[in-house]
């Protein structure tokens, strides 16, 4: 309740009229005199705070991805380049480690509205390129993905 009234610039009277109570009531839950709410008002309040809550953490986590921690991401995929005969593309899980420069650019692809194909090529470029350092004229490819999943 206390963080739904921060929220509201301290409006107990918006959050009263959010949530379908009384204004005194509102102000009981943030004196602490009322503890523990009704289901249906402990559901609403559940539902209110995650939609505020979730969009906050989530920018804070990509914004530390982009600039310092950099992203984790699990891949099992037909994961190879086309290069000279001997090469593999069988699929395996590979456990990636994107630097932030790379992390910063795939969510920036990502909030600019990018598709899945975009997104799997930048994210095997980052892997294989490795800064320039490496896989000069290779033709990098990520294909037949069979599960994905990254960690902030």
């Amino acid at each position: 309740m206390r963080y739904l009234v921060r929220q509201h610039r301290g409006s107990t009277q918006q959050v009263a009229e959010l949530l379908g109570i009384s204004r005194r009531t509102v102000e009981r839950y943030v004196k602490g005199w009322i503890k523990h709410p009704r289901p249906h008002l402990a559901t609403q309040l559940e539902n209110e705070v995650r939609t505020r809550w979730q969009p906050q953490v989530r920018a804070r986590a990509r914004q530390k991805a982009a600039s310092t921690d950099g992203i984790m991401i699990d891949v099992q995929a037909r994961f190879g380049y086309t290069a000279a005969a001997g090469s593999t593309d069988q699929s395996r899980i590979r456990h990636l480690a994107l630097p932030p420069h790379h992390a910063a650019r795939l969510l920036a692809a990502q909030a600019a509205g990018a598709g899945e194909d975009q997104l799997l090529q930048l994210t095997a470029e980052a892997y294989f390129r490795d800064n320039g350092r490496r896989a000069h004229g290779l033709e990098v490819e990520l294909t037949d993905l069979l599960d994905l999943q990254f960690r902030l």
